[in-house]
């Protein structure tokens, strides 16, 4: 891109890492990327090690801007119960096209048994050969075979090392011995040259084998996992078996110094452009669950400000909250999670009151308070307290209370609180209360409102039987009391918006919806 005069316009390198599976939103401008995707290390039981997870590595991805890519990072595979039971394999990392397959499954040592197929392969036992690598078939390579074992020495069932992405896993040598596994390998992706997905060693009787380099867990008589986020295979001879090293998913580019707004829907790692010296911010928390009859969940905390200090090149870690659980059960909507960027928290939404008998039917404290519940025989719960933890600006409300009153034939609960407003507390004669108002805002380049409290839930016998709406950003609907909206709508997804309260249709309790997952927003500085 030139910039008038003929100039060319400067970029700014970005490196962003996934260490459990979420969401990227392509910046503008962003039209390709360079990518190191790694699935899980296959499991390993008292034989063979198990296998690397795929490596795969690349540059010139093709990518779209604006778009939300789901990235998917496999965990490790579970060790054997014992010595008749195999690991199992590791599970898939995935990136727009780009699919590296789990390690395949070291083996047990009751018989003889081929190590499993995978990204590299598992480690074979007794007569049997070493699972096969590379498969599916990628070019390049994605991994190696895992080594043979060895039944023609006493003492037997020595077994091989799990293949790695830089070489084989070791044939068994005879004597009961295991051998190593195979190495990963190198990437400086991230800005230092790390070694990745190393294949387990292979147990053995007599002694078992190392770890291949890049996380691949070392076999008996310290029989270990393999590394988290290295996609290490699994170190063999122990029962039970070990868990293989979860994946990994790095993505690097670069972007124009035009380009300052980053969007996060998930947690990650990220290193700020080369150059910036602030950021304005939009942090917003997971909202609350609604409650069974319950109350709405609380909105996310919603907090936001411009200049926030922070390093040019320095990696910094983003907490994207999850949205809490929508009671299923006559308890309190779960809470949401609370999200981070540098020195700024947003927490959680309380989680909407349910009935209780006896009370106190109470939503849940939070960046927003959850809606209160409703208890025999007149029990009103009060609704949760919001901005909690205290932040100046407040980062949300109180949630409103419920009401039982046998005379006004009343018995609704009440609305989670929003980033802007109250939710509403249940007069008499009123159904379900609404969620609390979210706030809007513009970080993005449009204006978006965050942060609405869910509605609160509805009673069949109320002469009013409605349950609330959601608070505008994102908050769920509550369930009436009649057929057919009984259960209480979840939040919408990264607006931190609460859900809604499940409803009272006699006999039966109905379910509220889960919170919305939160967001966070940066818009760099230069």
């Amino acid at each position: 891109m030139l910039l008038l005069g003929g100039a060319v316009q400067a970029k700014q390198t970005i490196i962003q890492t996934f260490l459990a599976t979420g969401t990227w939103t392509a910046p503008a401008d962003v039209t390709s990327v360079e990518y190191l995707v790694v699935a899980g290390g296959g499991g390993s039981s008292t034989g063979g090690g198990g296998g690397a997870g795929g490596f795969r590595t690349g540059t010139g991805l093709s990518v779209t801007a604006g778009t939300d890519y789901t990235v998917t990072v496999g965990g490790g595979g579970a060790g054997g119960a014992d010595f008749n039971a195999n690991g199992a394999q590791g599970n898939s990392s995935t990136f727009s096209t780009i699919t590296s397959a789990g390690g395949g499954y070291g083996t047990q040592t009751n018989g003889s048994a081929a190590g499993g197929n995978g990204g590299s392969g598992g480690g074979g036992n007794g007569f049997a050969f070493g699972g096969l690598g590379n498969t599916p078939s990628t070019v390049p390579s994605q991994g190696n075979n895992g080594g043979d074992g060895n039944y023609f020495a006493i003492p037997y069932t020595g077994t091989g090392g799990g293949g790695g992405a830089g070489a084989v896993g070791g044939n068994a040598p005879g004597g009961g011995l295991g051998n190593d596994g195979g190495d990963g390998a190198a990437s400086a992706i991230s800005g230092s040259s790390t070694y990745y997905a190393g294949g387990g060693g292979g147990g053995g009787p007599s002694g078992g084998g190392s770890g291949g380099l890049g996380g691949g867990g070392d076999a008996n008589p310290s029989s270990s996992n393999g590394a988290a986020n290295t996609g290490g295979g699994a170190g063999g001879g122990a029962s039970p078996g070990k868990v293989g090293g979860s994946g990994i998913v790095i993505l690097k580019y670069q972007v124009p110094a035009s380009t300052t707004i980053f969007t996060f829907k998930s947690t990650q790692s990220w290193t700020a452009p080369t150059g910036a010296v602030s950021a304005d911010y939009l942090v917003v928390a997971g909202g609350g669950g609604g409650g069974t009859l319950g109350g709405g969940g609380g909105a996310g905390g919603f907090r936001t400000g411009t200049g926030l200090s922070i390093t040019g090149g320095t990696e910094y870690t983003i907490t994207v909250g999850a949205g809490g659980t929508g009671a299923t059960t006559l308890v309190q909507g779960g809470a949401g999670g609370d999200s981070t960027f540098s020195t700024i928290t947003s927490t959680g939404g309380g989680g909407g009151g349910t009935y209780q008998n006896p009370g106190p039917a109470a939503g849940g404290n939070g960046g927003s308070g959850g809606g209160g519940g409703i208890a025999e025989p007149t029990v009103s719960g009060p609704g949760g307290s919001g901005n909690t933890p205290s932040t100046a600006p407040s980062q949300g409300n109180n949630g409103g209370a419920g009401l039982y009153s046998g005379g006004g034939n009343t018995y609704n609960c009440g609305g989670g609180g929003g980033a802007s407003a109250v939710g509403v507390t249940v007069v008499t004669g009123a159904g379900g209360g609404n969620g609390g108002a979210g706030t809007a805002s513009s970080i993005s380049g449009s204006s978006v409102t965050y942060s609405g409290g869910g509605g609160g839930g509805g009673h069949s016998s109320s002469t009013v039987k409605t349950g609330g709406s959601g608070g505008a950003g994102g908050g769920g609907a509550g369930g009436d009391g009649v057929s057919p909206n009984i259960t209480g709508t979840a939040g919408a997804s990264n607006t931190g918006g609460g859900g809604g309260g499940g409803a009272f249709v006699s006999p039966t309790f109905y379910a509220g919806g889960s919170g919305g997952s939160g967001i966070v927003i940066l818009k760099v500085n230069y």
